[in-house]
């Protein structure tokens, strides 16, 4: 169950229009009042005798009549107005029962505490079976004020209380650190055009894109408008931006108008001073000699989320998950067409993951939001596909420590936002792996080569051997080891680097896991003199060749 509040200053004769009316989009069915502070408020839906706005009239001056009295000391914001919805598998509940809810609500919120007879006016309408509108003034009877503090976070608690009581979708209690919920217009105008999202989310993809392939605020405020964003820039008289506002193409109000929205309206961690206080934390620096493959670098930065979660202060750890967030943002324009629906889908739902009180050390991730804008800017290097395999292999463990490490905090709806992405990424990861495992497989060295790999398994991983063997990514963990040892590097030492990395208990598939392990060892580690050693010795003997069973004690050599 939702509540929202909305404030307002002057007359309730709108919102009392609004709510009896027909609706934008004909939406209104059968406006009619189901509680009221007096249990007998005028109802313009049930009084088929007279006009109804007539009876609209009467009862917004009943509603005001306490802030008219007051005259010039009343006070600047008079009406208050909130709209509770229940979730779309909810029952659909009766008046009796939303007039309880109703009265709940304005108690818990101090507009009118229950039991007290000098409470604030307020009528509470429904014009659909899944939710209804109080309206109220923010004038006790008396003419004292309400004392409504803290109201917004007050009826969200009792909304809670609510859902359990009358057996309801239980939604998970929030922190504020939410972005702004699209307006129910904003849902009907996109429903009427046909559009999946409306212009508010749209919006923020898409400065979050900008933002997180940027290293400069000029850059951030060009590759916004690359991706078709309207920008007005706010100025102070000095000539300072000090904020921005977008706006969609063909996204106007009744006048033709663009509707802008401010960045810190779309999230709180998108107005211009956050935005700059990020950039000027991760800002890269000159790369000199030859880089590195900037996929492996990513996932190396992802392997290491797990540990700051574990092992370093809150602040770190909520900035690791900010770059991760980073990161998926920019995923779908590094991936080929058939992932990048499914990537852009898994963003959107961490993004709440990535925002909570604790303030975010955003340099401790300066590495993985550089090796990510590094994909972002050639994502075609490395392209066969295993790059991008291996950094959402790296991802999948990151997230689920995300979801822990929010779950051992009490951060319940970035917990459920990490778990709803879980699910995401697991179906595209098992999307973008399969065919380059299939290649992978395809070039499997002969069997003595695997038997060679599995005597070693055997010995180094008893725990884990026989489901690795028995994986169906055996045959591509094989090809990465013998293609290892063919660049020079001794394959069992490699092998026993990735079984030392992370524990395979977790992994739902450990022979890829570690086939994605190997393929970034053998690129991040140079062979030594060992390991031209080993290769010599291998190229005498020959590449097939098994080592030689355990000696038993006392048994000849």
């Amino acid at each position: 169950m939702i509540p929202k509040i909305i404030l307002g200053k002057g007359s309730t004769r709108r919102l009392i229009a609004y709510l009896f009316g027909k609706g934008t989009a004909n939406e209104h069915v059968d406006p009619h009042v189901v509680a009221s502070w007096n249990g007998f408020a005028p109802d313009p839906g049930r009084s088929p005798y007279r006009a109804p706005k007539e009876v609209e009239k009467q009862l917004s001056t009943q509603l005001d009549q306490p802030v008219a009295m007051l005259g010039h000391r009343g006070p600047k914001t008079t009406v208050w107005h909130c709209p509770v919805r229940a979730a779309p598998e909810d029952p659909i509940l009766t008046d009796t029962q939303w007039a309880e809810i109703a009265r709940r609500v304005v108690a818990a919120a101090g507009i009118a505490p229950a039991g007290d007879a000098e409470g604030c006016r307020w009528v509470a309408v429904r014009h659909a079976d899944d939710h209804i509108h109080i309206a109220a003034t923010l004038v006790r009877q008396d003419g004292r004020r309400p004392r409504r503090d803290h109201d917004i976070r007050a009826v969200q608690h009792e909304a809670r209380r609510i859902e359990q009581d009358f057996g309801l979708r239980r939604l998970r209690p929030g922190d504020g650190t939410a972005a702004k919920r699209p307006t129910s217009k904003e849902h009907f105008k996109a429903k009427r055009l046909g559009q999946d999202a409306t212009a508010r989310d749209v919006l923020r993809t898409r400065v979050r894109r900008a933002m997180a392939a940027a290293s400069s605020e000029t850059e951030f405020f060009t590759f916004l408008q690359a991706t078709g964003v309207q920008v007005r820039p706010k100025t102070a008289p000095s000539g300072d931006v000090t904020g921005y506002s977008v706006a969609l193409p063909g996204d106007t109000n009744k006048q033709q108008q663009p509707i802008w929205y401010s960045g810190s309206t779309l999230a709180g961690d998108l107005s211009l001073p956050k935005i700059r206080q990020r950039l000027a934390a991760t800002t890269s620096e000159p790369v000199v000699g030859r880089s590195a493959n900037p996929w492996y670098q990513a996932t190396a930065a992802t392997e290491r989320i797990p540990h700051h979660l574990t092992h370093s202060s809150d602040e770190v750890a909520q900035g690791q998950m900010a770059a991760l967030g980073v990161a998926l943002d920019l995923l779908p324009l590094a991936s080929s067409a058939e992932a990048r629906r499914e990537l852009e889908q898994v963003a959107i739902a961490f993004e709440r993951a990535t925002r909570s009180r604790i303030a975010a050390d955003h340099a401790s991730a300066r590495a993985l939001r550089r090796s990510v804008q590094a994909i972002w800017n050639e994502p075609t290097r490395h392209g066969d596909g295993a790059g991008l395999a291996m950094l959402l292999d790296a991802a999948l463990t990151a997230v689920a420590c995300a979801m822990h490490w929010h779950r051992t905090r009490q951060h319940a709806q970035q917990e459920a936002a990490a778990e709803a992405t879980l699910v995401r990424l697991q179906t595209v990861y098992a999307q973008v792996s399969e065919p380059v495992l299939v290649v992978l497989a395809a070039r499997a060295p002969g069997p003595q080569a695997k038997h060679r790999y599995a005597y070693h398994l055997r010995r180094a991983a008893p725990d884990h051997a026989e489901r690795i063997l028995g994986d169906p990514a055996w045959n591509s963990l094989a090809t990465v080891l013998a293609e290892a040892e063919a660049t020079g590097h001794d394959a069992f030492t490699l092998l026993d680097q990735a079984l030392a990395q992370r524990t395979l208990d977790d992994a739902h598939s450990p022979a890829r896991a570690l086939t994605w392990r190997i393929r970034r060892l053998g690129e991040r580690h140079v062979p030594g003199p060992r390991a031209q050693a080993a290769k010599t010795a291998r190229h005498i003997t020959g590449p097939g060749v098994a080592p030689p069973p355990p000696r038993h004690p006392g048994q000849r050599r």
